[in-house]
């Protein structure tokens, strides 16, 4: 379970505040007949709202497949409204269409994918917004996101103010050498992934995927204002070097002509990334690496802060030959590491964070202290990333700080207030 997490009550931005109530026509439900149902009539433009209660689903699924439905709970409390698979729904939702949402719910136990987004034969799906969905113990990755053939894609979605979490009763039911992970994209252009929660995904053998992870050709990705806990990787812009990844008629990686690439372009930012539990270090693969970019063409990963009370095997990593990175202001408490011919260029990061630099590193707040000199206004300012994870402006001093977050002095009135992100 991802452990409290601090933000200053006077400078914290809501980066998630409530969906705006539903408009046009609304099915209220309180069975799981009635939400099968009400999902395979629902018009375009309906909203199915779910009444407060645990939905036992026991093989029942939901799939969205009639675009500009949405499916959220009627309270707005996610907790509120759980729907379980318990290891015999395979997929607890299908997005098979665009402008769908799927928020305010929780979903536990899926034998595979809680969501499934996907595109359908004959269309690309677009402008999917999951949004505040608490999703514990999926069999496989908690969401993933694919195309179904090589014409349509599934792009310009969002994920955002959700956590996701493998807990240790989850963990042993994950199979086939540790096929888990949070986010999962394969060749998927313009997501948005941004104050999310994610945690615990590792496996005593076998290697998980990433929290965060898209690869086979996906594009223009932004990664924003996350916080991981106590995964194995973190996030990862590619991993192969061949294989069926989505290439793209403008060309937008002019130096890899030719050659396969895993993700074009993409922006990591602001994000914590901390590992600290002992049975993650124990385990065979261990924290493997907090940001991973591999055949990642022209990426971008600028002041995340990256702690963990055991050396991973690499901080950041940058591998093979068409990765083009640009690596800046991270903060991170082990090495950089590049790897099989890859470049990048590399300005501002400091590598040899402390634990007393933050102020709870092991609980994962990544927020820095007073005393944190060496990262504080140690910066060149990047016009691109001008507020911090909490939305403060950056700089706050002279020069902008190291890392993601921007350090402010407390005032008289100001005091922590406890979180479970997201």
């Amino acid at each position: 379970m991802i452990r409290a997490q601090f933000i200053p009550a006077h400078l914290a931005q809501d980066f998630c505040p409530p969906l705006p109530p539903a408009v046009g026509q609304t099915i209220l439900v309180n069975s799981v007949a009635g939400l099968v149902d009400a999902v395979n009539s629902a018009a375009s433009g309906t909203t199915v709202l779910v009444d407060d209660g645990v939905y036992p689903l026991n093989g029942a699924y939901l799939r969205l497949d009639t675009p500009g439905v949405s499916l959220r709970s009627a309270s707005g409390n996610r907790e509120a409204v759980v729907l379980d698979g318990n290891y015999l729904t395979t997929e607890i939702i299908q997005v098979a269409a665009s402008d769908v949402t799927v928020a305010d719910l929780t979903l536990r136990e899926a034998y595979d994918h809680p969501i499934h987004v996907m595109s359908s034969t004959s269309a690309h799906t677009t402008g999917t917004l999951i949004y505040n969905v608490h999703i514990i113990d999926p069999g496989q990755q908690a969401i993933k996101i694919n195309p179904v053939d090589a014409s349509h894609f599934p792009d310009q979605g969002a994920i955002a103010c959700s956590r996701l979490e493998l807990t240790d009763q989850g963990r042993p039911h994950i199979r086939d050498n540790c096929y888990t992970g949070g986010i999962d994209a394969h060749q998927a252009r313009g997501w948005v992934v941004r104050d999310n929660a994610i945690s615990g995904f590792w496996c005593s053998s076998g290697l998980s995927e990433h929290a965060i992870h898209f690869w086979r050709g996906s594009r223009d990705t932004v990664v924003e204002r996350n916080h991981m806990l106590d995964n194995a990787r973190g996030v990862g812009f590619g991993l192969a070097t061949s294989g069926p990844g989505r290439t793209y008629n403008d060309n937008p990686c002019p130096g890899a002509a030719g050659s396969y690439v895993d993700h074009y372009g993409g922006v990591i930012y602001n994000n914590f990334i901390s590992a600290a539990q002992a049975d993650l270090f124990n385990s065979q693969s261990g924290f493997d690496c907090g940001i991973c970019l591999w055949n990642a063409c022209l990426a971008q990963a600028s002041h995340n802060s990256i702690f963990s009370t055991q050396p991973p095997f690499s901080s950041i990593e940058w591998r093979f030959a068409n990765t083009q990175a640009e690596i800046a202001n991270n903060l991170t408490s082990s090495i950089m590491r590049e790897r099989d011919s890859a470049s990048a260029v590399l300005s501002g990061n400091v590598t040899s964070a402390a634990v007393s630099w933050f102020v709870d590193a092991s609980g994962g707040n990544l927020h820095l202290v007073a005393s944190a000199s060496q990262a504080i206004d140690s910066a060149s300012l990047l016009p691109a990333v001008s507020s911090d994870i909490d939305g403060d402006p950056r700089p706050v001093g002279a020069r902008a700080d190291v890392g993601a977050d921007e350090f402010s002095p407390p005032t008289p009135l100001a005091f922590y207030l406890p979180v479970i992100a997201r």
